[in-house]
């Protein structure tokens, strides 16, 4: 059954990226990395569905989601670029493949980091950071989504690398993550695995971390 629910807030995260908050219905609730099916609530929208991640957490007041838009692709991201407070989201209830199931290494490319946002700031609330780590991959540093949050939340087990352009602040590998680069990041391939990004980022670090001894039922990754 979808909710169609009113927009509250709107914050710029990055140069294309937005946080968009909006109304909770009483009874709605999810675990953290679920996603739901969106649309916008507009003539010509209503049927334009697409999935997009929880930033918020069950205990907030609101809804959030943290997306990227694509102005160039003429769809509902590039519409959503353009919504403004007060104008309405319809959802659909909440699904989702990544949840977290223990200690382990994240793997994002770009905006695949997002199912990611609410499993960190769940476990930061709790304290259960623990030896958790992110490792992940941008073309450019103005890319980096919620650069600062992650920061706090992981200290030295957050691993920023850019592959486009060459950068003195983050590693800098020209192309995607490979298997030397997870090899020396990794010492240990007997643990949980998050990855989630564009299809041949994903294809690229279950290979590669398979060809590392990973166990293949210890990979979660977004279906």
């Amino acid at each position: 059954m979808g909710h169609t629910l009113k927009i509250t807030d709107i914050q710029s995260v990055t140069h294309d990226v937005r946080q968009i908050r909006f109304e909770k219905p009483d009874d709605y609730t999810f675990t953290p990395g679920q996603a739901t099916e969106v649309a916008i609530d507009k003539k010509g929208w209503r049927d334009e569905k697409r999935p997009f991640t929880f930033t918020s957490l069950n205990s907030d007041l609101y809804l959030e989601f943290v997306i990227k838009i694509y102005p160039d692709h003429d769809g509902v991201t590039e519409q959503i670029g353009k919504l403004e407070v007060g104008d309405s989201l319809i959802i659909d209830d909440p699904w989702g493949t990544i949840e977290y199931n223990g200690e382990g290494v994240f793997l994002a490319g770009g905006a695949g980091v997002t199912p990611f946002i609410a499993i960190f700031r769940d476990l930061h609330k709790k304290g259960e950071n623990g030896n958790n780590k992110l490792i992940f991959s941008n073309k450019s540093d103005k890319d980096i989504i919620l650069k600062e949050e992650f920061q706090k939340i992981l200290g030295d087990q957050f691993v920023n690398v850019i592959t486009d352009e060459p950068t003195e602040d983050h590693i800098f590998l020209d192309g995607f993550i490979d298997k030397d680069f997870l090899d020396s990041q990794i010492d240990d391939f007997d643990q949980e695995f998050y990855v989630c990004g564009p299809g041949p980022f994903n294809d690229a670090m279950m290979k590669s971390l398979k060809d590392l001894g990973a166990d293949p039922e210890a990979l979660i990754f977004e279906e």
